[in-house]
């Protein structure tokens, strides 16, 4: 018998087996393209649901305050990401949390699925934020897991698992929003369910994959942490949030308005409380504050784009519904066709730019997180500007104008989306590794919690200046990125300096991996 073959091992250098890349980037690619099949078809309907008359299975909820909820129920599912990825880091690891975060999602997906009302829609609220806050960043924190700090295939790994987000999200709208559109609002949402199931499935035959480092919290919770008084106080500030719950929707308090402007708050008062934890944690290392502080920009930056590319189940939505020619290709064509079209671009652009990002960052000159940052910016402005000039002229759009606006956005998506899910794998302090990744995903609920309250000022009559507004002001934002790069620069660079110091003085193997925590840098 011949000497036993071993395969490589799993996050090295030497596994290359699936394109160039680690092949535990399979079972998450696909993993993810269910999952987001379940979310985005959900999506496709969920507007609709809600605007449309009860006699045509809708729930007949205002067009203003169904795009507010549908912000708001973006917003809490990624702001939940925060405490998915606490729970990750300190209790379950990624692997168990990830699972578990699929079964809520099937089940909130199932709720909508039935033909229970308003009750059904909001415990589906509670189960997909609870379920996305659990998958997603530990989804995206296994894909870091498979490489090493200084793997120069980072950026364009998790411009391939991006793919696999876009996989999903192109046959969601197409699948699950004809079926639910033409025939019953239901069956729809119970295809997203059945489209989650799958995902679990996949993952679990996989998941032998992973690197072991998924496999076990990072920075697990120690018994003697947990102090009886600390116990005490979490119990009792549950306890009263509950009872202030129930009290406000007794006596009339929590309204939908109610509920939407809480959210919107809590989406930016989340991430703030959570970037100053971080800093002023002794579990961050000096290196580490620098480059959360030098990452504090581009988080901003990725919110502002949000705010935009988010609205794309609300605004956007109604746009194709109400004020586009949908029958100017010779056929009925459903509204919820339309977000389809930013996964199909990128799709086609996916392999495009991870070639591009990885010919780039070994370059003499590669551009900094920074640049690629403003530049998606000023893209996702151009795209509202754009539909400025068909809301000036009156009437029903042509198609195209609508198709042009998603794909420059998309674009703009390829240049900030992978880049920020890389930089803030590199960038994580090491205690907050996967904590951080939902810290990132927390980018888009603030976003989202922005845009609850920009789209009630949403009117097709004034379309123009709605479009023109906000996109000036991102164009604006995305120069003002561009300006401040060095900045960002000098404020990591400083990191580099102190981390080559430790380096020298304890050896290339020593203790830098734990003052230096994640080991990454902001070009």
């Amino acid at each position: 018998m011949g000497p036993r073959r071993t395969s490589p091992a799993v996050g090295s250098a030497s596994d290359r087996a699936f394109f160039g890349h680690p092949r535990g980037l399979v079972g998450l690619f696909f993993t993810e393209a269910w999952e987001r099949f379940s979310y985005y078809g959900m999506r496709a309907l969920l507007l609709y649901y809600m605007y449309d008359q009860v006699s045509n299975g809708g729930l007949g909820i205002p067009a203003d305050t169904a795009r507010s909820l549908v912000a708001v129920y973006g917003s809490a599912t990624y702001m939940a990401a925060i405490l998915g990825g606490w729970v990750s880091d300190r209790l379950l690891g990624d692997r168990r949390a990830t699972l578990l975060g699929g079964v809520l999602l099937m089940f909130g997906h199932g709720c909508l699925a039935l033909p229970a009302g308003a009750g059904a829609l909001f415990a589906s609220m509670v189960l997909i934020a609870a379920g996305t806050g659990l998958l997603k960043p530990t989804i995206s924190s296994s894909v870091g897991d498979l490489y090493a700090k200084n793997d120069p295939r980072r950026d364009s790994g998790f411009s391939i698992y991006y793919m696999g987000i876009s996989v999903g999200a192109v046959a969601a709208p197409l699948v699950v929003g004809t079926l639910g559109q033409t025939y019953d609002y239901h069956l729809g949402f119970g295809l997203a369910a059945i489209g989650m199931g799958l995902g679990l499935v996949v993952y679990l035959w996989t998941q032998r994959h992973l690197s072991t480092a998924s496999s076990r919290p990072k920075n697990p919770l120690r018994l003697r942490e947990v102090s009886r008084s600390k116990a005490t106080c979490l119990a009792g500030a549950i306890t009263c949030l509950i009872g202030l719950v129930a009290v406000s929707a007794a006596t009339g308090v929590l309204t939908v308005g109610a509920v939407v402007n809480t959210i919107s708050v809590l989406a930016i008062a989340l991430p703030v409380a959570y970037f100053t934890v971080m800093l002023r944690s002794p579990r961050t290392t000096s290196i580490e504050r620098a480059r959360v502080r030098g990452y504090i920009p581009l988080f901003i930056a990725a919110v502002f784009f949000w705010v935009i590319q988010e609205q794309g189940a609300t605004v956007i939505a109604q746009y194709a519904d109400q004020s586009t020619d949908l029958d100017a290709f010779g056929f009925a064509l459903p509204a919820s066709w339309f977000q389809s079209v930013g996964s199909f671009v990128l799709i086609i652009l996916t392999p495009m730019f991870a070639l591009m990002w990885l010919r780039m960052d070994r370059s003499a000159r590669p551009p900094s997180t920074a640049h690629k940052f403003s530049f998606a910016l000023v893209i996702a402005g151009m795209s509202y500007l754009l539909l400025v000039l068909p809301a000036l002229q009156g009437g029903l759009s042509s198609p195209l104008w609508l198709i042009g606006s998603l794909a420059l956005v998309t674009i703009g998506e390829m240049c900030l989306s992978p880049i920020g899910l890389s930089a803030t794998a590199r960038l994580a302090p090491a205690a907050f590794a996967t904590q951080t990744m939902g810290l990132w995903l927390a980018s888009g609920a603030a976003g989202q919690g922005i845009a609850a309250q920009l789209v009630k000022f949403y009117d097709a009559d004034s379309a123009g200046i709605y479009f023109g507004a906000i996109g000036a002001g991102t164009v604006v934002l995305g120069l003002l990125l561009l300006a401040c790069g060095p900045l960002i620069r000098r404020q990591t660079e400083t990191a580099d300096r102190a981390e080559a110091r430790l380096t020298e003085e304890d050896g290339a193997g020593g203790q830098i991996a734990t003052a230096a925590g994640s080991g990454a840098h902001l070009r």
